[in-house]
């Protein structure tokens, strides 16, 4: 009887003291789950914490110069992903992280873990408006403003009318 309820305590605390989520990412069925979140297959090679944080935030809904899971724009995701996952603070605008916080690389270079980057209006074309963190297998994870945070492919023909570069944070 003893050994039950030790037993019982034991499953309790790991069930309430981690989340799902948390759960999923710690074992097997983690990569799974995170597979069927991204669409991709995810293995022990991939970054779990990049996967794991990202999906976190799948359907936050976009609120321009939003940084929170109550809404968030493209730059204010990828910051948050990356201080999270990398430690590292960002730039807050697209523009501003494609001019100051990158080096640039072709979209045949990109990994996991680099940054995308588009302009999706008539602007400058050589000046991006929106930031995306590259996943692999060309998927990439963003905030757009009629999904929220979603996950798309940069072969997508939008996305390919749109591409101005991906690159690696300094």
């Amino acid at each position: 009887m003893r050994n039950f309820f030790l037993c019982s305590a034991v499953f309790i605390s790991l069930f309430i003291g981690c989340g799902t989520k948390n759960i999923a990412a710690a074992n097997s069925d983690g990569y799974d789950y995170l597979s069927r979140q991204f669409s991709l297959k995810i293995t022990e090679k991939d970054n779990l914490k990049l996967y794991d944080t990202a999906s976190k935030w799948l359907g936050t809904p976009h609120k321009m110069g939003g940084n929170s899971k109550k809404g968030v724009d493209c730059s204010g995701f990828v910051n948050a992903v990356y201080k999270d996952v990398y430690k590292k603070t960002l730039n807050r605008s697209a523009a501003d992280i494609f001019k100051k916080d990158i080096v640039k690389t072709d979209s045949s270079k990109l990994s996991e873990g680099d940054l995308v980057f588009f302009r999706t209006d008539k602007g400058d074309k050589k000046t991006p408006n929106h930031v995306g963190i590259y996943l692999k297998n060309n998927k990439f994870v963003h905030a757009s403003t009629s999904k929220g945070v979603i996950v798309s492919s940069i072969n997508e023909e939008y996305y390919k009318k749109a591409w101005i570069s991906g690159g690696k944070v300094k």
